[in-house]
């Protein structure tokens, strides 16, 4: 699963998730993308998850790219713990995503196959989903 190697600090505040992306909002590398289409936080996981979703269906064809770290420390204090006496202690790594957000990329394959597999990625994910086309600038092949 992806988490950070170091982080400046070891536990950080919540935060809100309000606005669309401003960047990593296009495709890039591959033909196709996963958009998302609510924010949310997406767990190291639920990535791993959806990543093997993706590659298990192309079948080492094509190509797939992740555009999402998860650089987010979530602390959970231990069950049955008294209120009070500090901060939990981090339990897990999430992304923070904004709707807009290319999630993954994937090239390589046929578009109903880039359409099946990152379908079937999103059912991975606890936001809503949507597939998109890289877009081709005027002039440009």
């Amino acid at each position: 699963m992806l988490l950070p190697k170091r982080v400046k600090y070891r536990r950080v505040q919540r935060g809100r998730t309000k606005g669309k992306a401003l960047r990593g909002n296009t495709v890039t590398y591959g033909d196709y993308g996963l958009v998302a289409l609510e924010p949310g936080w997406i767990k190291s996981n639920q990535i791993e998850a959806a990543r093997i979703a993706m590659t298990r269906y192309i079948k080492r064809g094509g190509q797939v790219w992740i555009k999402i770290f998860p650089d987010k420390p979530v602390t959970q204090k231990p069950a049955e713990t008294r209120m009070g006496s500090g901060k939990g202690s981090p339990e897990y790594w999430v992304a923070v995503v904004k709707p807009g957000r290319v999630m993954f990329e994937i090239g390589g394959v046929t578009e109903e196959d880039a359409r099946e597999a990152i379908r079937l990625a999103g059912n991975k994910l606890p936001i809503k989903c949507k597939f998109v086309k890289k877009e081709v600038l005027g002039g440009e092949q």
